[in-house]
This record gives C-alpha cells, structure tokens and sequence, in this order.
C-alpha cells in the first residue's frame, strides 16, 4: 500500500524560519544554510576590498571575514575569477600569502569549490588512522547525490585514484562495506510517495537480520533507501520490538562495525541533531577541535546550519553561538563566529 505525503521537514523548516522570523520570506533566503546569495553583490568591489584590505601596512583581518562569510561559494568563485583578471594574481594565494594559522586554513576551505573541499576532506579521513568511520561516513552519507558525484570525480583528478580503491586499501570489514555502497551513490531518492509495504518488509529483514547476526541487510538498507523512508521504517521497528534500532545495532555488532552502524542510523535519523552533537563535541575538547569546526560550519552553512542550530540549543541548552563564544579562541574566532550567525533560537 502506498500513500502520497508531501515532503517531510517542511513543518520544522517554518517553525525554524518563524522563529528567526522569515517565515514569510522564503523566496528570499531558499534554505535553512546562515548563507545565502548577496543580493547586493559585485564581484569587482569586493575584489577592491580585499586588495585594500592586503595591500595596507597591517593586513585587514575583518573585511577579509567580512567579505568571504557573506557570499555564497558561488559568488566567492566569481570573486576569484574577478580578482585573477584584474591582478593576474591568484587570489587563494595572494590571501594565503597575508594570513596564517587556522584562519589561513578557513579561508583557503571557503575559496575552495565544494567538491574539492570534500574531496581533501575525504581524502584526509581515510589516510589517516581512526578517523574514517567518522569522516569519510559524514561526506558519502550527508552529501547531496549530485554534490557526492562531484566529490568522487575531484578526488579521482586530484589524487589519481578512484576513492573506491583508497577505501579498499584503507578500511575493512562491515564500514568498508558501508563506505563503498555509499561511494557508489545509488541511495532511493524520495517520491513523496509513503510505501507501508516496503516498510514492512524492510522492517521484518532487519528482525530477521538481528536474529542471525549478519550485516549484508544492514548495510543494503541504511546505504540504499531513501532518509525519509529510514525514518518511518526506525519508527515501526521500535513498534514492533519495543526497542530503537540503534540499540539493535549495540545488541548484534560489537566494536568498529557497532561505531560505523550507529553513526550512520544517527545521520539518517537526524541528520542537524547528528551534527549538533558533533559540535558540541568539539567544542567539550580540553581544545576545541578546530577541524571538526571548520569542517561541519563551512559544508552545512548553505543548506541546514539553522536547523543544526535549533537542534544544538533545543538539547544543550545555550546556542551554537554562544557556545563558540565560549570555547574558541585566536584568530579564527571570528570565521567561525560569521559562518554560525548571531542567533536568538
């Protein structure tokens, strides 16, 4: 049986932008990102800016943030092409030249086009010990289908190898699993159509699954269907068996499968509640973990900061903001200040 519902979230999307009282201004801000398109933009006079702001005695840390936290990575690319026709410089260097430190590394991420940040950032993750299970399952499971292939086709230019092959090389057993399925991109994308069959059957191969002990469902359902379809299927599972999935997950796998499969349900479940507690996290750090940071607020600034946002203060209790304000100190403050946005939710 299938019925058509609209699509989820639009309820949490008005009552984010409510709050933040755009509500009716949709059209105008388009997505629940602390960035959006500059409606006032010119390329060739922030181009002016940031040449003044690096050609003085001292260099112009503000206006550099300014400009950079206030324009979609659309628009920064246009400001890239401007400033290389006017100068015949390179702007990424030019402003790598002038700064240093951790905002030197923020600025270079938001110059970056976002396929190439990923591709680094993924990269990074699965060369580096412990961290691909964290990483490398945030990009390949977070990422939008057509912001994912882009991902993969950069890191295949830059690094001169398929990330499927690194990810062979470099993880195994039930998250090399997971990483390849999501690697190759085939998850369902939602139809607006809610299908109570599948459910249900998705539901009973997941019972039949713990039973037995093996991973192979596991790993086909969570990379392949559809979020909104995940969400309805954890809700009917913990109906049926008088527990959540995750716990599930805790009862059959142990170790790095156990870590790998909850991390995934997370994101699937909630994927701003998943970030915010990643956040905060990093922010609980004897010193906050500037990469996790930089990472989660300049990938999520055009798409869902709000609602990371509305989630970080909804179980925390003090906003993102003022929870950065708290923690962070030096340079880079203020980037990260400017890619959150002052907030009242």
């Amino acid at each position: 049986m299938s019925v058509s519902c609209g699509p989820l979230g639009t309820s949490l999307t008005q009552e984010i932008l409510s709050s933040l009282g755009l509500a009716d201004k949709t059209t105008a801000w388009g997505t629940l990102g602390t960035l959006r398109t500059f409606l006032s933009f010119s390329a060739d006079k922030d181009v002016q800016r940031l040449l003044k702001a690096i050609a003085g005695q001292g260099v112009d840390y503000d206006t550099i943030v300014d400009v950079l936290t206030n324009r979609s990575r659309e628009q920064r690319q246009l400001i890239s092409r401007a400033f290389q026709e006017r100068t015949k410089q390179d702007l990424l260097k030019s402003l790598q030249a002038a700064l240093s430190g951790n905002l030197e590394k923020i600025v270079v991420a938001l110059l970056q086009p976002a396929a190439q940040f990923d591709a680094q950032e993924l990269r990074t993750a699965l060369k580096t010990s412990g961290s691909a299970e964290d990483v490398a399952l945030e990009i390949l499971a977070t990422r939008a289908a057509p912001r994912l292939q882009a991902c993969l086709a950069v890191y295949k230019h830059d690094f001169q190898v398929e990330a499927e092959e690194d990810i062979r090389t470099e993880t195994n057993g039930i998250l090399q699993d997971l990483l390849l399925a999501l690697s190759k991109g085939d998850r369902e994308s939602y139809s607006g159509i809610i299908d109570y069959n599948l459910e249900e059957q998705d539901v009973q191969a997941l019972q039949q699954a713990g039973e037995s002990g093996t991973a192979g469902q596991w790993v086909l359902l969570l990379t392949q269907r559809s979020p909104e379809h995940l969400i309805r299927v954890f809700d009917q599972y913990r109906r049926c068996t008088g527990q959540e999935l995750e716990d599930a997950i805790r009862n059959c796998f142990h170790g790095d499968a156990q870590l790998a499969l909850i991390s995934l349900a997370s994101m699937l479940r909630n994927t701003a509640l998943y970030f915010a507690n990643k956040l905060h996290q990093a922010l609980q750090e004897t010193e906050p973990n500037f990469q996790v940071l930089m990472r989660v607020l300049i990938s999520r600034s055009e798409s869902d900061l709000l609602s990371i946002r509305a989630e970080f203060k909804k179980k925390f209790g003090k906003s993102l903001y003022s929870s950065l304000q708290d923690a962070v100190r030096g340079d880079c403050r203020s980037a990260l200040l400017a890619l959150c946005r002052a907030e009242d939710i």
